[in-house]
């Protein structure tokens, strides 16, 4: 399964993946995934927001007997020039899991789902956890389809051209009623695990984390002939707002990034019309996230800018009851983890579902780039954890 998607999406020069959500490389993951889950016999449904559920059993027979599903996944879209693990491993992981299972003749109480969810990263249209967030009610569908990309193509575009219905996006309690659980497996995106010498954690919860989009005016005029005193440059205001975010992140305890600008109209020799930056902020501390938001915020008002917020996510603990379970199956041993790392787990805790996450230790404590990496050993250690995990839940 690996090398088959090995090469999707994947840029010859960074080494890095390109798998964008409603392109060409995320239709030939999403392909692939329903190829493999044919070859399973799993029923595959997609629900309202494009994501992807594979069903050992049946969900809705389930449901009616008040035992719903196991449902074990990740995603598999990535950031610009991003790892080969961050979301694919979890979905790799968890089709093996239904093959281990299988091979010791488990027959499960319970159905297992096997869930692969769209636009996790939100590399394209700006809103992370997209496709969970959409079936919750987290993100609305009318917002979810006026969102544009880089070059001005609406989701509502992007989802119909990859045949889609952006009218169906929106809440989709039907497929959430089917998940009675849902257990995440996920490279670690940090060191913690390199240093407790475990190649298996258990997640214990999210730090409250948000992105907002920050808007700078200005004047386009002609860099040659423009005086300094009579120049409306927007790239001042940016410049001031991503040093000040750096300063806040220091000065309030936190984490905080502006990695992502688009310069209008973006001439070499042309003093900038208009600057929007994404601004990503995140910690441990609700209070000190917010805060740092708050001084970001005022800096960059006083160049003239607007600042909107495109999504937030508190301080997500994942179910207490779920995580001592996965503790009793895996041991004592296996430590437990916070994260500031986003996902698809969180939206689903936030919404009510007991969730939990697992984490394969990654040597690099790198992520978001080529150089994110698990050790084969490790990533079959995961799968192992994930397999009991599931065959003690679905019994």
């Amino acid at each position: 399964m690996w090398s088959a998607i090995e090469p999707i999406g994947r840029d010859a020069a960074s080494g890095g993946y390109r798998r964008f959500a409603w392109t060409r490389a995320d239709h030939d993951l999403r392909e692939w995934f329903a190829g493999e889950c044919a070859l399973r016999g799993l029923d595959l449904t997609t629900d309202r927001a494009g994501n992807q559920w594979a069903w050992w059993g049946d969900p809705d027979a389930a449901v009616a007997a008040g035992r719903p599903g196991v449902v074990i996944g990740s995603h598999l879209d990535s950031v610009p020039d991003g790892g080969a693990f961050d979301g694919p491993l979890g979905v790799v992981s968890a089709l093996a899991t239904v093959d281990a299972l299988r091979t010791t003749g488990f027959a499960p109480g319970r159905p297992i789902g096997v869930v692969n969810f769209a636009d996790e990263e939100g590399a394209r249209f700006g809103i992370a956890c997209a496709g969970s967030r959409i079936i919750t009610g987290q993100l609305s569908g009318d917002r979810a389809r006026g969102l544009t990309d880089g070059d001005g193509v609406s989701l509502a575009q992007a989802l119909s051209r990859a045949g889609g219905s952006p009218d169906d996006l929106g809440v989709d309690d039907e497929t959430l009623r089917r998940v009675g659980c849902f257990v995440e497996l996920h490279v670690e995106q940090g060191r913690a695990l390199v240093d407790t010498g475990e190649p298996v954690a258990i997640g214990t919860g999210l730090w409250p984390h948000g992105r907002w989009r920050i808007d700078f005016p200005g004047e386009a005029n002609h860099a040659g002939t423009t005086r300094l005193a009579d120049r409306h440059d927007a790239m001042i205001g940016y410049a001031h707002t991503v040093l000040a975010t750096r300063a806040a992140a220091e000065h309030r305890g936190c984490l905080a990034t502006i990695g992502k600008v688009a310069v209008r109209p973006g001439g070499v020799n042309a003093i900038a019309s208009g600057v929007t930056g994404w601004l990503d902020a995140r910690g441990a501390d609700e209070a000190a996230v917010r805060a740092a938001v708050a001084d970001i915020t005022a800096v960059a008002a006083d160049h003239g800018a607007t600042v909107r917020r495109e999504s937030w996510t508190p301080s997500t603990s994942f179910d207490a009851g779920l995580a001592d379970r996965l503790q009793a199956v895996l041991g004592p041993d296996v430590p437990r983890l916070g994260t500031g790392a986003g996902h698809d787990a969180g939206i689903l805790a936030v919404h009510g579902i007991p969730s939990a996450m697992l984490f394969v230790r990654n040597p690099t404590g790198i992520s978001h780039s080529p150089a994110e990496f698990a050790e084969r050993d490790d990533c079959h250690a995961g799968v192992h954890a994930l397999t009991a995990v599931v065959r003690d839940l679905a019994a």
